[in-house]
């Protein structure tokens, strides 16, 4: 922990020495919240977001705030590590013409719905709900990449292996989700006549409201369903390079990480709904994904458990500008002359690919060093090939 800010209802506790002004105040807001628990934790790659900054932890009693878990519910990273010691480039370049044949992206979905047995349970979804209402939609979107930071990477392990990386989500159903709840959740505080400032964009469900439970369960859907939509991911691109390297070709290591949802768990012997906006679980052991930009390491972590984060860490190296600031203000031979040094095939081709370029984000050294309390390295990823949305 770098440092801890006292002069609210409760500690912010940072793992990082500062924070951009908006996020900050955002952190604020959260720290005093009549239900906010213990202390805020802001994670080392801590970045504004939408109500509560990205890489924020809050722990609150006996509540649930949507815009506390985001608009891309579920949102997480999955990894294998191959039994390939290399690759060419050449070979390379032809597994990524592959992938980007069987995997949309962006905006891009399925032309055909995809086999339901993929998809999470609907047994239990709220009748006439959100999820109901996008099911049929969310069978094209299963296995797209969407767009934004969202990414399929093959790398090089510190270990010898080639690895591959999917970050997505629960794409256009989680966001249907996110924004029924919170404008419900908006609409039922101003009846209730909440201390929660509207403008502060944290409106919340008690737990035991109809509302919270119907919010709990759609949103635990939106967590399978971006499960399900790395996963089928992930297959098609271990089938591309089946398809190149035959039989022989393996994958094992498959490790699975979210980091935009709520969880209930017990922290200071004290049952809480932890709420991890862009952080993701770091409990005692617990192997997690940590990555960086396109154009710099990524890393697989095993979680400290330690008490004071929530068991929680980064979940990438968080961005240091806005993607139209990014676009703006980067020079664009100067970001791919930086990617094409290192030999990594990449998705930067015009100024509008700059929102993802590797000057957007914080460096990642510096990330990881911030949080040697909270996560241990236990194999380096560097990026060779990039697709991105």
């Amino acid at each position: 922990m770098k440092k801890v800010i006292s002069s609210e209802k409760i500690p912010i506790k940072m793992w990082l020495d500062e924070v951009e002004p908006d996020a900050m105040k955002q952190a604020i807001n959260l720290a005093n919240l009549p239900f906010a628990f213990r202390h805020i934790a802001l994670m080392p790659d801590t970045h504004v977001g939408y109500g509560m900054p990205i890489g924020g932890v809050l722990a609150a009693r006996d509540v649930i705030v949507p815009n506390a878990v985001g608009v891309d519910i579920g949102c997480g990273m999955c990894t294998v590590r191959t039994n390939l010691d290399s690759i060419q480039t050449n070979k390379l370049k032809e597994i990524m013409s592959g992938i980007r044949a069987l995997v949309p992206l962006g905006f891009n979905h399925h032309k055909y719905p995809q086999n339901e047995n993929l998809m999470p349970s609907i047994d239990n979804i709220v009748e006439g709900g959100i999820v109901e209402q996008e099911y049929d939609s969310a069978l094209r979107q299963l296995g797209t990449l969407g767009s934004g930071n969202h990414f399929i990477e093959i790398q090089r392990g510190s270990d010898g292996f080639i690895w591959i990386m999917v970050h997505s989500g629960s794409r256009n159903i989680g966001l249907k989700v996110a924004e029924f709840y919170n404008k419900q959740a908006k609409i039922l505080n101003r009846m209730w006549y909440t201390k929660v400032n509207e403008k502060d964009d944290l409106a919340f469900f008690p737990v035991e409201t109809l509302e919270a439970q119907k919010y709990i369960n759609e949103m635990q859907y939106c967590i399978d369903f971006a499960f399900a939509n790395r996963k089928l991911m992930l297959e098609n691109v271990i089938s591309v390079f089946k398809e190149h390297f035959g039989k022989g070709f393996e994958t094992d290591n498959f490790i699975n990480i979210a980091h935009n949802y709520a969880a209930k768990e017990k922290h200071f012997e004290t049952d809480v709904i932890v709420h991890r906006k862009g952080a993701t679980s770091a409990r005692k052991d617990e192997l997690g994904i940590i990555p960086g930009s396109q154009g710099t390491k990524s890393y697989i972590v095993r979680g400290k458990g330690n008490p004071e984060s929530f068991e929680s860490c980064s979940h990438g190296a968080g961005r240091i500008m806005g993607r139209k600031e990014a676009i703006r203000s980067l020079d664009l031979k100067e970001q791919t002359a930086f990617l094409n040094e290192q030999g990594i095939l990449h998705a930067i081709r015009g100024r509008a690919d700059l929102e993802e370029a590797p000057g957007a984000y914080k460096n990642i050294d510096e990330v990881m060093e911030d949080q040697q309390d909270l996560v241990e390295i236990v194999v380096e990823l560097s990026p060779l090939a990039v697709i991105k949305g």
